[in-house]
């Protein structure tokens, strides 16, 4: 199970990772070894429910096919096991952001006190200034 809060949860045979190799320099290890992952979530096949899926099918990301397919490719890491920690952990955090209903926002009005308060404020300045001006004897 791939706990994504405390809400949503995938199960193990939702996603499907293989291990590749990765780009970039490394000396001799680089050509020999299969480090960097690549993880590939099929979103219209997973348990979500179907708004969970609408919304990551929404989102303008790359990563995601046409097909609906989220690929991340993990490779900042040495280790095959590292790798694949940072790409669940990625997985996660992509449909956590996803997922997440921001709160409607209800306009709000300045309350009579501080329209008060700027207006008074606006006069205090104002009669400061007109003492700055030239005096007349």
């Amino acid at each position: 199970m791939i706990f994504i809060n405390n809400h949503i949860s995938l199960n193990d045979n939702e996603v499907e990772i293989s291990a590749i190799r990765a780009q970039g320099a490394g000396g001799q290890n680089v050509n020999k070894v299969s480090s960097a992952i690549h993880l590939r979530f099929n979103i219209h096949t997973s348990s979500l429910s179907d708004e969970y899926k609408q919304r990551l099918l929404d989102s303008k990301d790359s990563r995601i096919t046409k097909e609906g397919v989220l690929i991340i490719k993990a490779q900042q890491f040495r280790t095959q096991e590292r790798n694949k920690i940072d790409a669940f952990e990625r997985l996660q955090s992509f449909i956590t952001k996803s997922t997440h209903v921001n709160k409607t926002r209800r306009p709000t009005k300045p309350s009579r006190n501080a329209k008060r308060k700027r207006v008074d404020q606006k006069t205090q300045r104002g009669k400061t200034k007109a003492l700055r001006g030239k005096v007349d004897f």
